[in-house]
């Protein structure tokens, strides 16, 4: 079964990013627990846990197909000691926001190196990280984001997603999601049905299906290997249909969050129902 949804909103209350992902049909969703654009966040009281955990039940939303992400500012391999140590703290108080919620996944970009360090120190610092975070939560999966590799971020390669993993001790708490656009902009041609199945053989052989946890669905406007992250309505931008038709007739992606981060959330209803037709597609034939 295909978990398909969106990013929406949690404002006004955590409990409404599940209720406006109910108003689009979605079977899955994103959200932010906190302001994505701040350090800090007020603690979660029992009363918004409560309310959230009730409208997730009330709605049908399992843990599984929930895919919060944290904070823009974290910075999981920075290169100054101080600064790394507060994207540390930052990353283990988004992991335990996810343990009060019920929420067994938190979706991450990995981090950047600033030109500082060398992409192997950098990666080396985020499995580290990683690792911090493992030991002062339960239960809670972090999921590394691909980038599309702009300035200094890392993630862009298959290879920097196999090399994080590796260095991570607990690796059943550690997955990667797939974001479409950040792939072709990374150079990983998406753009037919046998340069999919190239690319995901290609994901297969370097990081596995096993570790599969998520997947953001955009089109891009962005230019194959541009290294540039500019997201487009599905259809729209230069990537075209053909991947998410694919996705959804392919098995492998079962059972995970396929989140859209569209550009347009006036046509994610009509975006998610396209692309529960593909699906459907299939089981007819």
């Amino acid at each position: 079964m295909k978990f398909i949804g969106a990013h929406v909103s949690a404002s006004g209350g955590l409990e409404n990013a599940a209720i406006r992902a109910h108003e689009l049909q979605a079977t899955a969703f994103a959200l932010f627990t906190k302001n994505q654009r701040q350090w800090r966040a007020a603690p979660l009281t029992q009363e918004v846990i409560s309310s959230f955990k009730r409208a997730c039940e009330k709605y049908q939303y399992a843990p599984g197909q929930i895919l919060p992400h944290d904070s823009y500012l974290i910075n999981l391999g920075h290169p100054v000691t101080e600064a790394l140590e507060k994207s540390r703290e930052a990353f283990i108080d988004e992991m335990q926001r996810c343990e009060q919620l019920g929420l067994t996944l938190l979706n991450f970009h990995p981090g950047s190196h600033l030109k500082q360090i060398s992409e192997e120190e950098c990666l080396a610092k985020i499995a580290q990280s990683i690792n911090v975070a493992l030991d002062k939560t339960r239960g809670v999966t972090a999921v590394i984001e691909n980038t599309a590799g702009q300035g200094s971020n890392l993630g862009f390669r298959f290879e920097h997603l196999a090399a994080i993993i590796d260095g991570v001790e607990d690796k059943s708490r550690v997955g990667v999601c797939i974001d479409t656009c950040h792939a072709f902009a990374a150079g990983y041609d998406l753009r037919t049905e046998e340069e999919c199945e190239k690319t995901f053989s290609e994901f297969e052989r370097i990081v596995g299906f096993k570790y599969l946890r998520g997947m953001h669905l955009n089109d891009a406007k962005s230019a194959f290997a541009s290294r540039v992250d500019r997201h487009n309505s599905l259809g729209e931008g230069n990537i075209g249909h053909a991947p998410f038709s694919w996705i959804m007739r392919d098995d492998r992606f079962n059972g995970i969050p396929l989140i859209l981060e569209t550009t347009n959330p006036d046509i994610w209803a009509e975006e998610i129902a396209w692309l529960k037709a593909q699906q459907r597609q299939e089981t007819a034939a």
